[in-house]
């Protein structure tokens, strides 16, 4: 199937964000929200975004570190690359550890370590903060709602990726015409925002990941309490980032399993 891929900006020209549909599907499309981990906007999660676009869906992955279309220059693309590199080498536990961490950092050569600093100082504003990214969310579900002919009108999905998996389900609580909403391995949207959700969602998580893991439970409760559907998938053995297949991390057969979840979950409650 060949594909149709465009840089778009919206918002009025404020974000921007990689699309992906089928060139010869005819008549609109449902479209997929995908929501990029921490590490920005980058090749692995536009690879992604694409095999959305394969199976039938308008995919957009928006660039939440961009404004007007440029990053600033921690989160540069390269930038980027080199700070995964550093943490794909070191592991998680350095990467949560500040100890750790900065016991690495002094291993580096002093440019690459100033840069690197530079970048995981900027990445960890951002973590902290999620909410600060929900309108440049909502500004892309609006796109592909209202802006955008190939899918206007359509129903909206989103998914996203540790840092974007939490974004997932906070927009889940700030969209109340998103159709479903997929959470791998993200964290938990607040409880006194659970009462606002109004689609699906659905969790997929690494029975390894123990800071999710731990939060997985009150979440669970949080989301039954206020009547909300909510069904987890967990993988054990899986780690953190277990779909993320150019990472240490990537466990092959909770990704297949995983992968061919979603897809139901967008034919269900997408259709098209």
């Amino acid at each position: 199937m060949g594909l149709r891929i465009d840089n778009v900006t919206y918002g009025k020209g404020e974000y921007s964000g990689y699309l992906a549909m089928p060139s010869r599907a005819a008549g609109p499309l449902p479209a997929v929200v995908v929501i990029q981990e921490a590490w920005g906007l980058d090749e692995h999660i536009e690879d992604v975004a694409r095999r959305f676009a394969l199976a039938g869906y308008a995919a957009l992955a928006p660039d939440l570190y961009a404004s007007k279309g440029v990053r600033p220059a921690p989160f540069a693309r390269d930038r980027m690359a080199e700070l995964l590199d550093f943490v794909n080498q070191h592991g998680a536990p350095v990467f949560m550890d500040e100890s750790k961490r900065q016991a690495a950092l002094a291993t580096l050569p002093e440019d690459r370590r100033a840069r690197v600093s530079e970048s995981l100082a900027t990445l960890f504003g951002g973590i902290r903060d999620l909410g600060a990214y929900v309108p440049a969310l909502l500004a892309a579900t609006a796109y592909l709602r209202e802006d955008n002919e190939r899918t206007r009108g359509q129903k909206i999905g989103s998914i996203g990726y540790c840092m974007g998996g939490g974004l997932s389900g906070l927009l889940a609580c700030h969209d109340p015409n998103l159709a479903a909403a997929c959470i791998y391995y993200g964290s938990a949207p607040p409880a006194d925002l659970v009462p606002r959700i109004a689609c699906p969602v659905y969790g997929f998580y690494g029975g390894n990941d123990k800071r999710i893991m731990d939060a997985l439970p009150a979440f669970t409760e949080a989301m039954a309490k206020a009547g909300k559907q909510f069904e987890s998938q967990v993988y054990g053995g899986a780690e953190h980032a277990f779909f993320n297949d150019e990472r240490p991390s990537y466990h092959v057969a909770a990704s297949r399993d995983a992968f061919a979840r979603t897809l139901e979950v967008f034919r269900r409650h997408l259709g098209g």
